[in-house]
């Protein structure tokens, strides 16, 4: 039975190791950022990514997590050790690779130090950094104006159909909620899945397509966000059965099919349309200016 990390680190213990850390380092607590992984899964790798100082409270249910922050690259990081509920239990500090091959097997508290990097959310993460799999992703300047038009609640729910990359920034976001990213293609689902391990993302759900079947195995989401294909208007009806007031916004780069979606948006009630289109050059290695793909996106809200 996982234990929940609520009954396991009270609020008092937690603020007192809080406290602990923060004289320890000579910082402000309000500059230390907990995260509470006792039975849960939460995404520590991202959270480390986007802040200077983490405050990782675990146990047991999370046993190679030495193990996975070394293969995310934060071996040479920084890193203290607190054993046990209370402040008082002993602290050892080290650098992560110094633990990569040590199982986690009691309560820990975990800080880890990583100051060079930049405490902001980061929208548009250059494609290199992705698994190179089937996906041929769209650009990463597109990508952050998809992510400003998702506008994710750090608890959101949003259903994301073969948009692989988008899928993964929108769960570093949404970090205490849920994305249901839906892959049909097996290819591209493999591709979906080294990806979720690379980031470390431990809030995605992957279903091979948007079913009513598969749907119900998921919570309900706020938002769809659907690389348009043949499968466009039977994957909109599934989605308003389960959510009648779901939001859409739907991405093509065929002019046929714009009209299309605004033909199915009006037979289901999905008003508050707007249609925008991305156009992004770049210059090439001759300083030529070269235009990338031009994607449409219409956005609507049933209801």
């Amino acid at each position: 039975m996982e234990s929940s990390g609520m009954e396991l680190y009270t609020t008092g213990e937690m603020l007192a190791w809080v406290g602990s850390f923060a004289d320890r380092m000579g910082v402000s607590p309000e500059k230390i950022k907990m995260l509470n992984i006792c039975g849960r899964k939460k995404n520590v790798l991202p959270t480390i990514e986007t802040h200077k100082r983490v405050m990782i409270f675990a146990d047991e249910s999370q046993p190679d997590l030495f193990y996975e922050l070394w293969e995310g690259d934060y071996g040479e990081l920084d890193m203290w050790i607190g054993r046990g509920l209370s402040k008082d239990g002993k602290v050892e500090n080290c650098k992560v690779k110094e633990f990569m091959d040590k199982k986690i097997t009691e309560p820990v508290v975990i800080f880890i130090i990583n100051e060079n990097t930049r405490e902001a959310s980061r929208y548009g993460i250059k494609n290199e950094f992705f698994s190179k799999g089937s996906v041929n992703y769209v650009g990463h300047e597109i990508r952050a104006v998809i992510m400003n038009m998702l506008s994710c609640d750090v608890g959101d729910t949003i259903c994301i159909v073969s948009g692989e990359s988008i899928a993964i920034e929108a769960a570093i976001e949404a970090s205490e909620g849920t994305i249901i990213a839906v892959e049909p293609d097996e290819r591209d689902m493999r591709s979906l899945q080294d990806n979720v391990s690379k980031f470390g993302v431990h809030n995605i759900e992957i279903i091979p397509g948007v079913t009513e079947e598969h749907m119900a195995k998921v919570p309900k989401p706020r938002l769809a966000f659907i690389v348009a294909s043949k499968r466009l208007e039977d994957e909109i009806k599934v989605l308003l059965k389960v959510n009648p007031k779901c939001q859409f916004i739907i991405y093509t780069l065929e002019l046929d099919m714009l009209v299309s979606i605004k033909n199915i948006f009006t037979k289901y009630n999905i008003n508050n349309t707007e249609v925008l289109q991305i156009a992004v050059s770049k210059t090439d290695k001759r300083s030529v200016m070269v235009a990338q793909p031009s994607p449409w996106m219409i956005s609507g809200e049933a209801g």
